[in-house]
């Protein structure tokens, strides 16, 4: 592994830290697509700092970009105050039209500088080692590690100065405004610090895989994690973990490695969307057969409970007049009989001590409709557990 290897993965390991903090800020605040309005509008702000100083390096192109988000956010939420349209058609109205604009000042202005639509969406990983930065004559380095090596370490200082009151207003914007915070002044911060690291990157990565590299990681930990430094450290750690093997992807390909990287952060969602153990498809399908089933046991205790007369009692009668299936009925049977709520008699079935009690406490349940009636219930009830 040569050091233009090693600097392309560290440099996009960084983009992906930059860009997961942010990122997960707007993924609580369900925001998201703010991110992809910001990537692109901010395009008019370089375009003029680029006209104002004849300079793709300076400073002022940062800082026009990151005051370009910002008015991007506030028409967004001006349009969506109105009440006529919703945020997402606000996004859709803003971010095409000052994206629009920045696409006809390149055409028009900037079509002999390095400063085009391609290497804007699309940026270029590979290329990053080749920019380097000279200080006194001595080479130091990719500019593009050093210009989100700065972005990362002011994110993370203000993260650390900052993190209760970004908590606070991410989750209760009331309690945050009664404490002394204003939620407003917190916002347009977090929409800077987006529009900062966004431009940042635009030129080692491009605008797509800055927008995948803030959405998808905070989407993934939000599906392993309720606890906000958990799904902090856990978005940062899918962000590098699709970097670096988003890199080796491509490079075993001979493809893009921005194309690579969103690849793997779109594999690595995939795979949490399915396994999570709360929250995955999969784990959701086997809660809802559970619940199924737990109604399905329940109406039969209640039959139980309502009918003394032995032909209701039987066990054929679950196929005969409950209209059940015989799996399913079967099903209800083995799990009463492990949850010890009935005993059979000559295939008449019988509600148990512990049976009968638990389903007068759901008749109690129905009636009164209190929930500390149904927290007792779960004290005896443990379906599918031994």
């Amino acid at each position: 592994m040569n050091s233009a290897q090693i600097e392309i993965q560290l440099i996009a390991s960084l983009v992906a830290i930059a860009c997961a903090i942010p990122g997960t800020f707007l993924v609580l605040r369900k925001m998201a697509m703010i991110s992809d309005a910001i990537s692109h509008s901010i395009l008019p702000g370089i375009v003029i700092g680029f006209f104002i100083t004849q300079d793709l390096n300076s400073p002022l192109l940062i800082l026009l970009a990151a005051f370009t988000g910002i008015i991007t956010v506030v028409l967004v939420e001006y349009i969506q105050k109105t009440g006529l349209v919703k945020e997402d058609t606000a996004i859709g109205l803003v971010f095409p039209a000052l994206f629009s604009i920045g696409v006809i000042l390149i055409a028009k202005n900037a079509n002999d500088v390095h400063l085009d639509v391609d290497a804007v969406l699309l940026g270029e990983l590979a290329f990053a080692p080749f920019d380097r930065l000279f200080i006194g004559g001595t080479d130091v380095g990719p500019k593009s590690l050093w210009i989100i090596g700065s972005i990362l370490i002011t994110t993370i200082g203000l993260l650390l100065a900052f993190f209760k009151e970004l908590k606070l207003s991410t989750f209760d914007k009331g309690l945050a405004a009664s404490l002394g915070f204003s939620p407003a002044i917190i916002h347009y911060g977090l929409m800077s610090v987006a529009s900062v690291t966004t431009v940042g990157a635009f030129d080692a990565v491009g605008a797509i895989l800055v927008v995948a590299l803030m959405i998808a990681p905070a989407a993934t930990a939000y599906l392993l994690t309720t606890d906000l430094k958990k799904m902090l450290g856990l978005a940062i750690g899918f962000g590098v973990l699709s970097a670096i093997s988003g890199y080796w992807f491509a490079h075993w390909l001979d493809a893009s490695i921005a194309g690579s990287i969103t690849t793997m952060l779109g594999f690595i969602f995939l795979i949490v969307f399915l396994f999570a153990p709360s929250k995955g498809i999969i784990a959701v399908m086997y809660r809802e057969k559970q619940q199924r089933t737990e109604v399905s046991l329940l109406t039969f205790l209640l039959h139980l409970k309502n009918h003394t007369e032995e032909r209701e009692r039987h066990v054929n009668h679950l196929q005969e007049h409950i209209n059940w299936q015989k799996v399913r009925a079967k099903t209800v049977l083995d799990l009463a009989l492990k949850n010890n709520m009935i005993v059979f008699n000559k295939n008449i079935v019988s509600l148990t001590e512990k049976g009968d009690t638990f389903t007068s406490k759901a008749i109690d349940y129905i009636i009164t409709n209190e929930d500390a009636q149904i927290e007792d219930m779960k004290e005896d009830f443990f379906l599918f557990r031994g």
